[in-house]
């Protein structure tokens, strides 16, 4: 099939190519060179069944609201706190953290030694500095000489659980859930309605969490790789689907939602709308330094834990304007709508043999976390990285001297990275992962506006399924758009419009709500 296709710097007719500029003037949008197809330049494009998916749901209460700055606290210094780089200030912030009310707890100008994990495990609960270069935990003790806890690699290698996991400042909750409704017919992604057995314990307004299960052949797994998921052997039916939402509306049998099915739902994945009730939410580390010791980079997997933040099992909590030098890993975030902004990460260590300080810059698992305004000044091995099924995350707006968008397999599918400054490009589709896990990226990794010092081409077949989608990658090559295929559209980074989909779905979101 002839095609009016992007070729270049231009426009010309090309052997099976998608009708891109067709598409764009069909609908009426004017500038064509500079929007995607699958939005349009407001949106006019796309739909909730759209290949390209709704990340506008990431962060900190969906992007509905900005991070709050709370009154100003107690300070650590009232517990005994010295912050002069010699004293132990460890119990300080201890006692701090069991002892003073939800609200936050201010650290001063200063220098402050820890020795021990500083663990927040109730809501409401800041850690706020006067700022990052005024205000710095200095930690010359590795995680796992304070609470030594070894795992090994899929492949057997001994090595501590720290090497992917962990914070010296560590935000610790759980996701409960308990079961609602059982799903009683199937739908597709994209709707935003189920019937259930009984609606008698659900309520408009609720928030739930729309749950679906793997079968041992694997089949969901194979759903959210698009049908080419690569071996998945050791999944072993291992792959969950989860979606957080709220109730909208409830008729008969029916129970609708605020915000489009990610992916299809199956009797066969034993469908549930479960309750949604995390442990910890609206708690946050801010205003903070992290000083590790300057040490070689030991390698890959040798880390013993000189980690900085770690969120686990989280929702709606926060980390921002933070600086941390020669950290082993900057930040796991693991929870639900999670944001993490304006962090920078320097090192004056030695790296390895890779050009590495550090093993993750952020690792981000779970769904719905906003990773922005960053800036790594040094090189990870896994830069930025999605593991364990995380969905719907977005990192965008944020640069580093070379990165890599490492994807570590098992299901991660539907996470974006846009507007991103990726330094020199020279492995931006390095990625981890064990063995048959899957491929790394899963259905629709979408990858908007990613400038680099290297022209990109499409990442190799283990990287992903063809249904991943690539706008205005730094390229030489031609566009070849695919709706049913890879979808890669050549638009020149600067030219695009928006620069940001994130923020051009979240805008376009927030118009249309309904006054309140």
């Amino acid at each position: 099939m002839r095609a009016f296709c992007r070729a270049g710097g231009g426009w010309t007719w090309r052997e099976g190519c998608v009708g891109l500029g067709a598409l764009l003037l069909a609908a009426g949008v004017a500038g064509a060179a500079d929007v995607s197809a699958l939005w349009g330049r407001n949106g006019e494009l796309w739909t909730p069944q759209s290949r390209l998916p709704d990340f506008s749901w990431a962060g900190h209460h969906c992007g509905e609201q900005a991070l709050p700055v709370l009154p100003p606290g107690v300070s650590v210094k009232t517990f005994g706190a010295k912050g002069d780089g010699v004293a132990d200030d460890t119990q300080a912030f201890l006692d701090a953290l069991e002892k003073a009310p939800a609200g936050a707890i201010e650290v001063p100008p200063g220098h402050y030694k820890v020795t021990k994990i500083l663990e927040i495990t109730r809501s409401g609960i800041v850690l706020r500095g006067a700022g990052p270069d005024k205000s710095v935990l200095v930690c010359p003790v590795p995680l796992n000489e304070i609470k030594p806890n070894w795992g090994a690699t899929t492949t057997g290698k001994r090595t501590s659980n720290y090497s992917w996991n962990g914070g010296i400042v560590w935000l610790k909750g759980s996701l409960r859930t308990k079961p609602l409704a059982t799903v009683t017919a199937e739908a597709l992604r994209g709707a935003q309605a189920l019937t259930v057995a009984s609606t008698e314990r659900l309520r408009v307004g609720q928030r739930v969490q729309i749950y679906e299960s793997d079968t041992p052949e694997n089949t969901l797994a194979a759903h959210l790789y698009s049908g080419d998921p690569g071996p998945t052997q050791k999944l072993k039916g291992s792959a969950r689907a989860a979606l957080v939402c709220h109730v909208t509306k409830l008729a008969g049998h029916q129970v609708f939602f605020d915000r489009p099915l990610r992916c299809d739902v199956k009797l066969l994945w034993q469908p549930v709308v479960r309750s949604f009730e995390p442990t910890v939410t609206e708690s946050g580390v801010e205003k903070l330094g992290f000083e590790f010791p300057n040490t070689p980079y030991p390698g890959h997997f040798n880390e013993s834990g000189f980690n900085a933040v770690a969120l686990t099992g989280c929702s709606d909590c926060w980390v921002r304007d933070l600086r941390i030098l020669n950290a082993d890993s900057g930040l796991y975030l693991n929870g639900c709508f999670c944001t993490a902004q304006n962090i920078v990460i320097e090192s004056a260590r030695q790296p390895d043999k890779t050009g590495s300080t550090g093993h993750h810059g952020v690792s981000i698992s779970g769904a719905d976390n906003l990773f922005t305004a960053f800036d790594f000044r040094t090189q990870f091995i896994h830069d930025i990285s999605v593991d364990g099924g995380a969905s719907g995350n977005v990192t965008a707006g944020g640069k580093g001297v070379d990165l890599c968008l490492d994807h570590h397999k098992r299901v991660c599918c539907e996470n974006l990275f846009a507007n991103l400054d990726a330094g020199a490009g020279t492995h931006l589709w390095r990625h981890g992962g064990g063995a048959d896990l899957g491929k790394a990226c899963a259905a629709r990794g979408t990858f908007w506006n990613i400038r680099a010092q290297k022209p990109q081409v499409w990442p190799p077949a283990e990287f992903g399924p063809p249904s991943m989608n690539l706008v205005a990658i730094q390229t030489i090559k031609p566009t070849a758009a695919d709706p049913a295929g890879k979808w890669f559209e050549a638009i020149k980074p600067e030219s695009l419009n928006p620069q940001d989909i994130h923020q051009a779905q979240l805008a376009r979101r927030l118009a249309a709500r309904p006054a309140r």
